[in-house]
């Protein structure tokens, strides 16, 4: 890899860090009850209120239709994923070190990897939410699911549900996306190069 390919690796990896100190993941509600919205935002180690007890009213509301209260301290992956951020970083910055395409190709599959196991897990995790209702809830509809938005808006009831990356989320797939055009570059520079002596030594033109 040239220097500045190097170089761009290493600032994507180090933007992992705005992981630890900005939330990753939005969700929002908004209702006749709650003109100014509630909401809560996902980190990588927590999960939070976008304002002073807003967590602890979402609860109140799941609490009404059945849905399990979110316990940030119970959910395994938020231990993990801090985990598994340093590793990428790490292993970014080694590769940048090296300069080692193969490396590069390492990080990107990784990271990709682990963005889809990611984003799936979070899915299911809203999935078990929405649809695993306590039967004895004060309010009960048949056939009335509430599971969130995987990504934008939904209706549910008088409540509409908004989720999107957030600051810290989108700068990861930034991340993963500047890694993934380095590795495509880097792919084809080097097809190129074989490309152009393959054609070298296979010139028919006599030698004099």
């Amino acid at each position: 890899m040239t220097s500045l390919y190097r170089i761009t690796l290493a600032v994507a990896s180090l933007a992992l860090l705005v992981a630890y100190v900005a939330p990753i993941w939005s969700i929002s509600l908004e209702a006749p009850q709650y003109p100014e919205g509630i909401g809560m935002y996902i980190w990588i180690n927590q999960i939070t209120g976008q304002k002073p007890h807003d967590l602890q009213n979402i609860n109140g509301l799941n609490h009404y239709i059945g849905m399990k209260a979110i316990t940030p301290e119970t959910i395994t992956e938020l231990k993990v994923i801090p985990w598994v951020i340093a590793f990428l970083i790490g292993l970014g910055l080694v590769a940048a070190a090296t300069g080692k395409p193969v490396m590069l190709g390492i990080w990107v599959g990784l990271f990709l990897t682990c963005t889809v196991a990611g984003l799936i897990d979070f899915h299911l995790w809203e999935y078990d939410y929405g649809h695993n209702l306590d039967p004895t809830a004060a309010i009960k509809i048949p056939g009335m699911h509430y599971q969130p938005p995987f990504i934008g808006t939904k209706k549910l009831l008088n409540f509409t549900a908004h989720s999107w990356p957030a600051l810290g989320g989108w700068i990861a797939f930034s991340s993963l996306l500047t890694g993934i055009v380095l590795l495509i570059s880097q792919i084809r520079t080097s097809a190129s190069a074989r490309s152009q002596k393959n054609g070298i030594h296979s010139d028919p033109r006599p030698h004099e």
